[in-house]
Parts: C-alpha cells; structure tokens; sequence
C-alpha cells in the first residue's frame, strides 16, 4: 500500500493523520477501512469503527477490530481476531497500540 499523503507527494505521518482527527469532520481521502475504522475510534465512534474494521476483509481489518475489542475489555474476542491478523496480542497501553498501528500502515 502506497503512503498517504496530505499534500500532494507529501507522505503523511503519525502526527498529520492525528491532526486530521483534531481537525475534521471525516477521514482523509484514500485511507482505506482499517484506517478510517481507527480514525473513527479515536473520534469516539467505536460502533462505525468496528463497522469498518470488520468490512475490511484482510488482515489490516483483523488487527484493528482485534485493537477494537480489547478497547472494550473482551480480551477473549480480542486475542482470536489478533490471531486471525498473524499479531500477538499488544502489551503496552491502548494509546501506544493505536500509535504503532497507525504508524505501520501508514508506513505501508
């Protein structure tokens, strides 16, 4: 997956795809589901996040709705989708674990 940028052949980074949730109303153009479900998230729109995240139908998708279930507690929920994306369950807070997702997919 090609970097996304906020300006044209500019890539975008962990800082500016957190700006655009301070920012606006929507996610940017051209993230795909598992960012967009992230970006919703962090905006506290969990269902629309979890909606996204299990659309996406590939691993990017697995690894946020396992993110997504353990911001809500279900740990056992949590630990099967984390094995459905081929991760291991983040042991650092949730902060950390939506920084380092955002970060990697960004990174492509």
């Amino acid at each position: 997956m090609a970097r996304l940028s906020v300006l044209e052949n500019q890539p975008m980074n962990l800082d500016e795809f957190k700006s655009t949730i301070e920012n606006g109303d929507s996610p940017p153009d051209g993230l795909g589901d598992p960012l967009k479900a992230l970006w919703y998230e962090a905006k506290g729109d969990w269902e629309r996040a979890h909606d996204l995240s299990q659309s996406a139908g590939n691993r990017d998708g697995d690894w946020v709705h396992a993110y997504l279930h353990r911001v809500e507690g279900d740990l056992s929920n949590a630990s099967y989708w984390y094995s459905r994306a081929g991760r291991s369950r983040f042991d650092g807070s949730l902060a950390e674990e939506w920084d380092a997702i955002v970060g990697e997919m960004l990174a492509g």
